[in-house]
């Protein structure tokens, strides 16, 4: 990954802050946009490579189309990780804010980021979009309808996109994590600690570390590969519903 640009949105933490580090220990030049803005200083900061903070919100499609009109380098891998999920409730009683706040990050912000980097990376004639879905992505649980729904659409893009891009060098892969210990459920939960660190008992669950690897090893395959979908369970998860609790 050497002298290679990889943009990474919602990279201030969990998936995105690890990923940041893993393709920088590589020696690749990073573009990190998310939120936070203390926190992408604070981790560009810690990483000894060449990195451009963007403190962007992906759901803003005009902020979207102002920051990444014009980088200095041209992307070369874009990881569109940044995502969310909000609630447990049923179908029904999900809030129609929850509901905007989903689909306007999970699926929109994914669009308006890739709307702006892929017509680029078909002009430069390479490119590897790489796009974090969930093994959720795959499968549904009660309470999780809306959220299942934003991933279900986010496979549904990537596999499209790879359609319409196989006649060129550009590759198109997702990634679908199942269950890791990061701050997704401390945002599902609004905050509630008991109840976010109780989905994690007596599991091992993956890291963002291992999701990080995992993505680098789809980004560093030779040019003529090209990694469709990968999905990580922690060992005793075999299902999105079904995991052994020691």
């Amino acid at each position: 990954m050497k002298g290679k640009t990889v943009l990474i949105t919602g990279a201030s933490s969990g998936f995105g802050a690890a990923m940041a580090r893993t393709f920088a220990r590589e020696g690749a030049r990073l573009v990190l946009a998310a939120r936070r803005k203390e926190k992408l200083k604070e981790l560009a900061k810690e990483l000894k490579t060449e990195v451009l903070s963007i403190t962007l919100d992906v759901c803003d499609r005009a902020a979207v189309e102002r920051e990444l009109h014009s980088l200095p380098h041209p992307v070369d891998v874009l990881i569109n990780n940044a995502g969310l999920s909000r609630s447990m409730d049923m179908v029904w009683d999900t809030s129609p804010e929850d509901c905007d706040l989903m689909i306007d990050t999970n699926v929109k912000g994914l669009l308006n980021v890739s709307r702006q980097i892929i017509p680029k990376m078909l002009k430069a004639g390479s490119g590897h979009i790489i796009n974090v879905g969930s093994i959720s992505s795959h499968d549904t649980y009660p309470g999780g309808g809306v959220y299942c729904a934003t991933k279900f659409a986010v496979k549904a893009i990537t596999d499209t996109l790879r359609k319409e891009l196989v006649a060129t060098p550009l590759r198109v892969s997702l990634i679908s994590p199942g269950m890791a210990k990061t701050e997704f459920s401390d945002v599902r939960f609004k905050g509630d600690k008991a109840r976010s660190d109780s989905v994690y008992e007596n599991i091992e669950a993956l890291s963002a570390e291992d999701v990080a690897e995992a993505t680098l090893f789809i980004a560093s395959r030779p040019a003529h590969v090209n990694v469709a979908d990968l999905v990580l369970f922690p060992t005793n998860q075999a299902s999105v519903s079904l995991l052994h609790r020691n």
